[in-house]
């Protein structure tokens, strides 16, 4: 007697020109979801092969590779080394809804939030979810680094006794950067690409460049708080617009900021926003570009997170659709490469001379032989496969640190699900204030950042962020675990508890 066909076999391949504007790939992950509810594949059970499954659809190899890579990133399946992929226990936690801040603009007059992050963290505690680089060494390549920079100081040891003369960078770290900038499908020329001292700078020097004190700069919400600490530092007005941590900025809601506020510019970072680790799908990358292009309102985009989505096309960056040059594309590798290599890149389009000129101006020259050492690690073959090593990492993080979240935090947290990165946003019972949090946690030794630094506004009281760059062990897993437990004990019995001098606001 034949065998049953698979459960897969069964549903159709997607038509040439599908209904759904859905991506081949998201319809087929989409099919298999269905599928796994329903249980006609059950737990534990193994999927069929990417290749038997791109042959029954009718697609290429690496478009089935990405479905099954978007129902990992669901928690939905689990890949095992030479085995393939199988279905793991579904996690039931929901993520936070479309972000509702004040349609109004904010002059920031508040103590730096990079300085009250700082105190989040304390020598000796025993763990800490609150960073916002890199902390684990074994997320990189450290001998390769330092090969590289041995070689780079040895071929270029004069440079360590003059200055740089190369103000936009060297030659050799713009080229590496115009070609890995197309794998966001920008084509980049390398005489437009100024070297800074890192992604933050790159960011400063676009919003001087076309800002002037009293602007309105409009941004996600909530944001990165490095971006607060400098819109607050220029003189600037922020407006924070709603976004869904799966789909990132509302364009509607932009639209209508636009409509009905003086906006100078729009700070964004379209793919793996911090804190949310939202992306917005590329038609909504597309329209975003168009919108900004017809007001001739600049967007500065950040790219520092693209590069996290290796192999998916969702990588690509608003900037790839810019055809006027009003797009001000900032990245770097620090999240990728190695943070103790903090240089950042900007194309500024039309506004290139300008930054060039405020990096001048500042005596913001980066160092040679750190240019170049980066420049020898990004045309190394290795990146992208070193790449594949630190994704496939930090979602293993992400899945463990779901499932504890599941099932120590109080009923009813809703936690976010990137598809890539090293953080998590969790929003709490409205009841638990994620200060107070902070303050029992902290006296334990466990710090994360409270979500009222994310934000102008007195929005995300009970909200915070957690980043999995650190040590991943068991300690590191126990101490968040506690984190819920705490948070339990707070709703079922709450007291009153005064926010820290250091952190409240001026």
């Amino acid at each position: 007697m034949p065998a049953p066909p698979s459960p897969l076999a069964l549903c159709p391949a997607p038509s040439v020109e599908p209904v759904s504007a859905l991506p081949l790939y998201q319809q087929i992950a989409q099919t298999l979801a269905q599928l796994i509810h329903s249980g006609a594949f059950k737990v534990g059970q193994r999927l069929p092969s990417v290749r038997a499954t791109a042959l029954t659809q009718g697609v290429s190899i690496s478009t089935a590779m990405q479905a099954y890579r978007q129902l990992e990133e669901q928690g939905l399946v689990q890949a095992r080394p030479k085995a393939g992929y199988f279905v793991r226990r579904a996690q039931r936690i929901a993520q936070p809804g479309l972000s509702a801040p004040p349609q109004r603009s904010f002059l920031l007059e508040r103590q730096s939030r990079s300085e009250a992050f700082a105190m989040l963290h304390q020598p000796g505690d025993r763990a800490t979810f609150g960073g916002f680089t890199p902390q684990s060494s074994e997320l990189f390549d450290e001998d390769r680094l330092r090969v590289a920079i041995g070689r780079a100081s040895r071929v270029h040891r004069h440079s360590l006794t003059e200055y740089n003369k190369a103000d936009a960078g060297r030659p050799a770290l713009r080229q590496a950067v115009a070609q890995r900038a197309l794998q966001l499908g920008c084509a980049l020329d390398a005489s437009d690409i100024v070297i800074t001292a890192s992604c933050t700078q790159a960011v400063s020097l676009c919003l001087r460049a076309v800002t002037q004190p009293g602007d309105v700069v409009a941004l996600e919400s909530p944001t990165f708080f490095g971006y607060l600490d400098l819109i607050e530092s220029l003189g600037l007005r922020v407006l924070e617009i709603p976004t869904h941590p799966a789909t990132g900025l509302s364009l509607p809601a932009l639209e209508l900021a636009l409509d009905t506020q003086p906006v100078k510019a729009v700070l964004a970072a379209p793919t793996l926003s911090n804190p949310l680790g939202s992306v917005m799908p590329l038609a909504a990358k597309q329209r975003l570009v168009r919108l900004l292009a017809q007001r001739r309102v600049p967007l500065i985009e950040d790219v520092v997170f693209n590069d996290l989505l290796s192999g998916d096309e969702r990588r690509k960056a608003a900037k790839a659709w810019d055809t006027e040059g009003n797009v001000m594309v900032c990245g770097s590798f620090a999240k990728t490469l190695t943070p103790g290599i903090r240089l950042g890149w900007v194309e500024a389009g039309r506004w290139r001379d300008a930054v060039a000129t405020h990096k001048r101006l500042q005596g913001a020259a980066t160092n040679v032989v750190l240019e170049e050492a980066l420049a020898d690690l990004l045309t190394q073959g290795s990146y992208e496969a070193h790449l594949r090593r630190l994704t496939a990492s930090m979602r293993q993080r992400r899945h463990e640190a779901r499932h504890l979240i599941a099932h120590h935090f109080p009923p009813g947290t809703r936690v976010s699900n990137p598809p890539s990165g090293d953080t998590l946003w969790l929003e709490l019972h409205p009841a638990i204030a994620s200060m107070d949090l902070f303050k029992r946690c902290a006296s334990e030794g466990i710090t994360f950042g409270p979500g009222e630094l994310f934000t102008a506004t007195d929005r995300y009281r009970n909200c915070l962020r957690l980043n999995f760059s650190g040590p991943w062990n068991a300690v590191t897993m126990q101490a968040l675990a506690r984190i819920g437990e705490i948070a339990r004990q707070m709703l079922e019995r709450p007291a009153a508890s005064p926010t820290p001098p250091a952190l409240r606001r001026a």
